[in-house]
């Protein structure tokens, strides 16, 4: 009989810890069900407007170890590739370079490279590396 007298000081709180557990679970299926976004029509473009999309807008300047210089994949002159980044330039005045130089390659081809890029005024330029393994 001594223990059916006994009182219950001690709360079960697992039962509420699961509740929590659910609530968390049914807040993040909802959040990240409502960042989707709004179903809206996209209006539609022209032929002609998507035909301009397909220039790539990053140009690749390579300079191998012989001291040949290609644009994108066509080798070209230093002449030539002022030439051709003047007439890029003039159709998107904002496009990024991105030159490339093989490891063995002499340091004054780079530097050529640079200069013209510089005097044309094109401002967004990298220089592409490996990553150290």
């Amino acid at each position: 009989m001594q223990a059916d007298s006994k009182s219950y000081d001690d709360i079960n709180v697992t039962p509420m810890v699961d509740l929590y557990l659910v609530l968390l679970l049914i807040f993040i299926i909802m959040t990240t069900a409502g960042v989707q976004g709004v179903k809206v029509n996209l209006p539609r473009a022209s032929a002609a407007a998507a035909k301009k999309m397909d220039q790539p807008k990053m140009q690749a300047i390579t300079v191998n170890n012989e001291g040949r210089i290609a644009l994108n994949t066509i080798q070209v002159s230093l002449d030539e590739l002022e030439q051709k980044l003047t007439a890029i330039k003039s159709a998107t005045p904002e496009f990024p370079v991105v030159v490339r130089g093989d490891s063995g390659t002499q340091y004054q081809g780079i530097m050529d490279v640079l200069n013209v890029v510089g005097r044309l005024g094109i401002t967004q330029v990298g220089l592409a590396t490996q990553a150290k393994k």
